[in-house]
């Protein structure tokens, strides 16, 4: 008997969903930083043994969109609703239902098996963690509940064995040896797009869309040459930075985390070109891949 399933992930912003999803995968296919909005994309992992395969969809937090780039975020979120044999929803010690009272109602119409999983439950104590499992046992009565710490890696295992038990019966979804449905540049664009999070601040990461232009693989090499596209040519000289210094931090970094990813040497060439408004455009948000049709 073999089960194959999917158990999509949603959940507000920075409440840990990436950090669950690459521990569940046990790879890192999720870009992690403190900042809101960091997964743009649905992304999937998938795990697989001789007896099942898990097909896990990484969803962009869910938020009132304030431009088109936000809304397309949301319809990933939402989508996530109503093709999942589980729907893990995402909260943590510090959330509360009331950011995204209008998701969770739909949460509750879903027709898939939902876990409610409880990240960060070593930063709280027994008392507030006792009293957030009665809130949510009676706010979502028909899910099960976990509480875990995502980033120490506690309760993973009980979660993921609780996962391939409700597993529905079936073949293979993917290749067994497939790790995720992204292409290698994919992930490319967001190990940059990472470090432009973490090393700038205010709305200039959020102006911010990668795009590799060559990915040519040698056998001991991979050199790669990326677009770093903006909304104003006041942002293009941010990114830069004094002659440059900010650039070439960011791909170094991102050189490192590339190195580590394939496995292999890397050169990356960095360039910032400006597209103006991309966010509040159908035509550019679909180039980029933000388009669910």
């Amino acid at each position: 008997m073999h089960k194959s399933g999917f158990v999509n992930i949603v959940g507000n912003p920075n409440v840990g969903k990436s950090t669950l999803m690459n521990a569940l995968v046990g790879e890192r296919l999720s870009i992690i930083t403190s900042k809101a909005q960091t997964t743009r994309h649905r992304i999937m992992g998938i795990v697989n043994s001789d007896d099942y395969q898990i097909v896990f969809s990484d969803t962009p937090g869910v938020l009132k969109p304030n431009y088109k780039l936000q809304e397309q975020m949301l319809e990933f979120s939402q989508s996530a609703l109503v093709d999942a044999d589980i729907l893990m929803y995402i909260t943590d010690v510090n959330d509360s239902a009331e950011r995204n009272a209008d998701f969770v109602e739909k949460v509750k119409k879903s027709r898939a098996k939902v876990f409610l999983v409880i990240n960060k439950i070593d930063l709280t104590t027994q008392e507030t963690l006792a009293s957030l499992v009665d809130f949510w046992h009676k706010e979502l009565p028909m899910a099960e509940i976990f509480q875990i710490s995502a980033q120490e890696k506690f309760g993973i295992d009980g979660l993921l064995k609780r996962i391939v038990e409700c597993l529905p019966e079936g073949a293979p979804y993917f290749d067994k040896d497939q790790l995720t449905d992204k292409p290698e540049r994919f992930f490319v664009n967001e190990i940059i797009r990472e470090k432009i999070l973490l090393h700038y601040d205010k709305e200039i990461p959020y102006s911010v869309e990668v795009e590799v232009e060559s990915f040519k693989e040698e056998s001991k090499m991979i050199r790669i040459s990326a677009v770093v596209f903006v909304e104003r040519e006041s942002q293009k000289g941010i990114i830069i930075g004094r002659q440059g210094a900010a650039l070439k931090k960011v791909g170094s970094d991102a050189r490192k985390d590339l190195e580590a990813f394939f496995g292999k040497q890397i050169f990356l060439q960095l360039f910032v070109k400006v597209d103006k408004d991309w966010r509040q455009k159908e035509g550019r948000l679909k180039h980029y891949g933000y388009d669910l049709n």
